[in-house]
């Protein structure tokens, strides 16, 4: 009897501790929400260098994010990356979108592709997330839903200003048009087309290809027999390059102009010296170096990533701090709520102010024109 009464008063250390253990935790998770933040871009293929530098973007900010302990509703939150491969591609796209909201993700950062951005929005509305793209077609954000958000300019506005500084400040009076019939190339060179009309321009050719081509020497001959002093092609970096390559082993001595997709240091490893004083692109955003956090921002993301920040790090990064500041501001993390919030506020990040319209477009979205020297992206002016 004895025997068996020191055995329990032996155990019975041991199961306290667990028991306490066990309690401990249980009021530990109590305490803590974890955030799922879903990022959906190009992880493979020719566009992967974007889709990774957006991912870093979303990744700085999740992990300065949970340094700071937020408290929301009572809880710590604790935010976490989701990152899939959506390849640029709609069909592709739109099974990630599936696949993010029924694993639960709320809050999605991408797509990068307009063409993936419009058909993959309505499965995030039905799934009540709420989506930060970098789609620059319009159609992105007339969808009419209530929970996406788009962090930069329009093509409305790259294209217009890219026509703009031709005409006023490159002094052009022909220019020619290629798209690749991506909605994000179609829609940006279409712009473009309108503005560079308003402006007095002459457009003396219209020509297409392919977001997989890399062989264009037959429509650029085309083009130079009509004596274009700037093409503007409305496409990605991995055509763009070599189109410039082209454009000088034919003797075209055209500007070659471009959207936010031609502004990527990308342009410039794969075009070499053929970019130099020739690839003129309009980015969203201001001059990085030129903003007050700028170049801290960079160094900071050069330090974590060992890579410098491409197009749109910032952007990513200043969105998902907006979201967090956001979901502290109204007290929850229901994406309708924090959504609202955001409309009904502004946030000043790295690459400028975030304010919204109803209809989730930046209010005022700069843009800032670059060239290339030394196949670098070197910024010119920020309008």
């Amino acid at each position: 009897m004895t025997r068996a009464f020191s055995g329990f008063r032996a155990l019975r250390p041991a199961a306290v501790a667990a028991l306490l253990l066990a309690g401990h935790a249980h009021h530990a998770s109590a305490q803590e929400q974890v955030i799922k933040i879903g990022h959906s871009g190009p992880l493979s293929g020719p566009n992967a260098f974007a889709g990774k530098d957006n991912e870093n973007g979303v990744r700085l900010a999740i992990e300065e994010l949970n340094t700071k302990k937020i408290m929301v509703e009572g809880k710590t939150l604790k935010f976490e990356l989701v990152s899939e491969d959506d390849q640029c591609d709609a069909r592709t796209g739109v099974s990630v979108a599936q696949k993010l909201v029924d694993s639960g993700v709320k809050f999605v950062m991408g797509p990068y592709c307009s063409g993936v951005a419009i058909p993959a929005s309505r499965v995030y509305n039905d799934g009540g997330a709420m989506v930060s793209t970098v789609g620059t077609n319009p159609k992105v954000t007339e969808g009419g839903y209530k929970n996406l958000f788009r962090i930069i300019a329009s093509d409305t506005q790259i294209g217009s200003n890219m026509a703009v500084y031709a005409a006023q400040v490159l002094k052009v009076k022909q220019v020619a048009v290629i798209d690749d019939r991506t909605a994000f190339g179609q829609g940006v060179a279409d712009q473009f087309t309108k503005e560079a009309k308003k402006q007095g321009l002459t457009v003396v050719g219209q020509e297409f290809t392919t977001d997989k081509s890399t062989d264009f020497l037959s429509i650029l001959t085309s083009l130079k027999a009509k004596q274009p002093q700037a093409i503007f092609f409305g496409g990605y970096a991995p055509q763009a390059a070599p189109m410039a390559r082209q454009m000088k082993q034919l003797g075209l001595t055209a500007k070659l102009l471009g959207g936010d997709t031609l502004c990527s240091p990308e342009v410039g490893k794969l075009g070499g010296d053929a970019v130099n004083d020739t690839v003129f692109c309009a980015q969203g955003g201001t001059m990085l170096d030129k903003v007050a956090s700028g170049p801290a921002f960079k160094a900071k993301y050069k330090a974590r990533f060992q890579r410098d920040a491409d197009a749109y790090a910032a952007s990513y990064y200043d969105q998902v701090m907006f979201m967090a500041e956001a979901m502290q501001k109204s007290n929850s993390t229901q994406p309708a709520k924090v959504s609202a919030q955001m409309v009904a506020s502004s946030h000043q990040g790295v690459a400028g102010t975030y304010a919204y319209d109803d209809k989730g477009n930046l209010k005022q979205a700069p843009i800032t024109v670059l060239t290339f020297r030394n196949a670098a992206p070197v910024p010119l002016a920020s309008y």
